[in-house]
């Protein structure tokens, strides 16, 4: 398990002197099977890899394994794990630009993320506004116990001061 550590800034323009830079490791979390029963009424997904324990542990993985979205859904929370921006007056998830689901997650595992910082840029005020950052981090969820990748995602997200 890697050690958990985070960046902490006091404002949003303090990520355009660390792109290139490792933010940290999030807390362990661990995905629960309640997690991916819940997950699959919201989202009406209930195939037997996910929901059905007992016909899933004769299947391919051995056991029901937590949906690849589910997975995505905690980036965000474990990329807050890692970086706090002190002070800011709106944060957004902008968007994606690549996402691999590597390796199948078994509920109940261990999972951290890391993040990257691989870019920032300032985005022009708007409205009488202040100037925001626009910042995207390479977010990789890995199995706690040995730091394999689960998941891989380059998520965009913007702060406003």
């Amino acid at each position: 398990m890697r050690t958990p550590r985070r960046t902490v800034l006091r404002e949003p323009h303090e990520l355009l002197g660390l792109v290139g830079t490792e933010l940290g490791a999030s807390e362990p979390r661990v995905v629960t099977q309640d997690d991916v029963d819940r997950f699959a009424d919201v989202t009406g997904d209930h195939q037997w890899i996910h929901v059905d324990v007992e016909r899933a542990e004769a299947g391919p993985f051995g056991g029901t394994i937590v949906h690849g979205f589910l997975t995505l859904a905690l980036v965000p929370r474990l990329l807050e794990d890692v970086l706090t921006i002190e002070s800011f007056s709106m944060g957004i998830n902008y968007g994606l630009d690549r996402v691999r689901f590597v390796k199948p997650l078994p509920p109940g595992t261990e999972i951290q993320g890391v993040a990257e910082l691989t870019s920032a840029v300032r985005l022009p005020a708007g409205g009488g506004g202040a100037e925001g950052v626009q910042a995207k981090a390479s977010v990789t969820v890995e199995f706690a116990d040995d730091a394999t990748t689960c998941c891989v995602a380059e998520i965009l997200f913007r702060y406003y001061p």
